[in-house]
């Protein structure tokens, strides 16, 4: 028998076995709005570009209202669009974060890591626990250095090429080798080729699989055709676990205590003294690598773009980067400069607003409930939360596709509901190194904007690609060196 009518015959008895099967995150058989063209067992199959499923689901969920939903096969996805359910999902004394089937799927690859543990794993609350103390004020003292030489790396590996640079593969550059440094006191060596190391692009790819793996499922074979992505990805997977084995194993038997690594090698819990296990620290290290440098990226370029649309926004970054960091174009802050970049902070502020890094993410309560006193959940229910439409909103966001940086302004700040911006997730789950993000962003876009001037291509037309987060794609721009700024520009 031929492996076609083999894989044919196992498709038709899974179409068989999943038409009995539960319909899951099923919310006790209630119905939302969907986008109309459902099918009997495929659902909503098709209403979604495959390749750019955030993306569709912004334009297809845009008028549908504040919850809705899509269905494949006997998978149910439940959305919600708009800051007031938002908020109430993240009160944290009834909700807290959920693992959607695109995450699950991501546990084969990033275990039991910070992102994709469970709530009630021991291994999150005890790396939660030992980690902390790595995003303290004095911490990021320490790490202040490390990414003024790394920015520093980057901008002479611009000023070596000519003509525009690519934003997002510089970024992606910059933020990897800043974390790897770091937290982990690695380098990939990204600023001695034009090509990003092998390593991202082994992790990219991997991610990828996990999340197409996520969409199968429920699919009739989708076992089947999950396991046929693991063989094709399995020497990327290899590699990337061999090479953060071995950057464990070359640390192990040392004391040091001075980044991320060391922390998970050497500090046991103050109270039950328990360790993190080599396996569990490499899932730690994954996480980090995945999620602090792919959101930083994105938010950089995203920045980017904006300012680049925006003279008047830029115009006004810029002085405020000249008024802080004085006369010579190559000079850089102290650490404590970095919190008086404060329209520079807006401008990230706002591009994250607009395209969030990371789109989305899901809560479900901790015990039954009903959400906005209309619909019942179980624990077993959960929601996604599209940050893409919630920061859209325009009950709260007046001309929401406008980018407004002093939409940031304290006063502007105060007069918005709760929950209504969330770029970092919510509760005890949020980004615990979004400090460090944030940091690192606001010193590269204050150097860059002191060192450079930018100019964009007027015919570009933002397009977003799907990583796990969503970055800005074939996006250029043209630097060129600024002189000694006369003293009149700067005080």
């Amino acid at each position: 028998m031929s492996t076609h009518r083999r894989i044919d015959i196992r498709c038709r008895r899974a179409h068989r076995r999943i038409v009995g099967r539960k319909l899951k995150n099923d919310w006790s058989g209630q119905a939302f709005p969907h986008a109309g063209r459902r099918k009997p067992f495929i659902g909503d199959l098709g209403v979604s570009d495959p390749r750019h499923p955030l993306l569709s689901l912004l334009e297809w969920g845009a008028d549908l209202g504040p919850i809705y939903e899509m269905r494949i096969f006997r998978q149910n996805f439940v959305f919600v669009s708009n800051v007031e359910l938002a908020a109430e999902l993240c009160d944290e004394s009834r909700f807290c974060k959920a693992l959607p089937p695109a995450i699950t799927a991501l546990r084969q690859y990033a275990g039991d890591g910070l992102f994709t543990a469970h709530n009630d794993e021991p291994n999150w609350q005890l790396a939660h626990e030992l980690l902390m103390p790595a995003f303290t004020k004095s911490a990021m003292q320490s790490y202040h250095p490390t990414m003024l030489e790394t920015a520093g790396e980057l901008f002479d590996y611009w000023d070596r090429q000519s003509g525009p640079v690519d934003v997002t593969r510089s970024m992606t550059k910059l933020t990897m080798e800043t974390l790897s440094r770091a937290a982990f006191s690695h380098d990939f060596g990204s600023f001695t080729t034009s090509q990003p190391h092998p390593f991202v692009g082994a992790m990219i790819r991997a991610l990828e699989t996990g999340r197409r793996k996520g969409g199968l499922l429920t699919a009739p074979g989708g076992r089947l055709l999950g396991r046929y992505l693991d063989h094709r990805n399995a020497d990327q997977q290899a590699y990337v676990d061999r090479l953060l084995d071995d950057l464990i194993a070359e640390r192990t038997g040392s004391s040091d205590q001075h980044d991320l690594l060391g922390i998970m090698l050497n500090v046991s819990h103050p109270e039950t003294g328990e360790r993190l296990s080599p396996l569990n620290i490499r899932y730690q290290i994954l996480t980090f690598l995945v999620a602090g440098h792919e959101t930083t990226s994105g938010a950089l370029s995203f920045t980017l773009y904006y300012l680049s649309r925006n003279p008047e926004v830029l115009a006004a970054a810029q002085r405020e980067a000249d008024e802080i960091l004085g006369a010579d174009p190559r000079a850089t802050p102290t650490f404590e400069q970095v919190p008086k970049f404060r329209h520079i902070r807006r401008c990230l502020d706002e591009a994250l607003r607009i395209w969030p890094t990371v789109p989305a993410f899901a809560r479900s309560p901790r015990s039954e409930t009903m959400l906005a006193d209309r619909y019942r959940m179980r624990p077993e229910d959960w929601a996604v939360i599209v940050l893409g439409q919630v920061h859209r909103d325009p009950s709260v966001w007046e001309e929401p596709d406008v980018y407004d940086p002093d939409r940031f302004l304290p006063a502007n700040i105060k007069k918005r509901p709760a929950h209504s911006y969330k770029p970092f997730g919510s509760g005890l789950r949020a980004c615990i190194g979004r400090q460090f993000a944030i940091h690192e962003a606001v010193l590269v876009l204050a150097c860059l904007l002191h060192r450079y001037d930018l100019t964009g291509d007027p015919d570009y037309e933002l397009a977003v690609d799907e990583r796990l987060t969503m970055v800005p794609r074939d996006f250029e721009l043209g630097l060129q060196p600024r002189k000694q700024l006369a003293t009149s520009m700067v005080e």
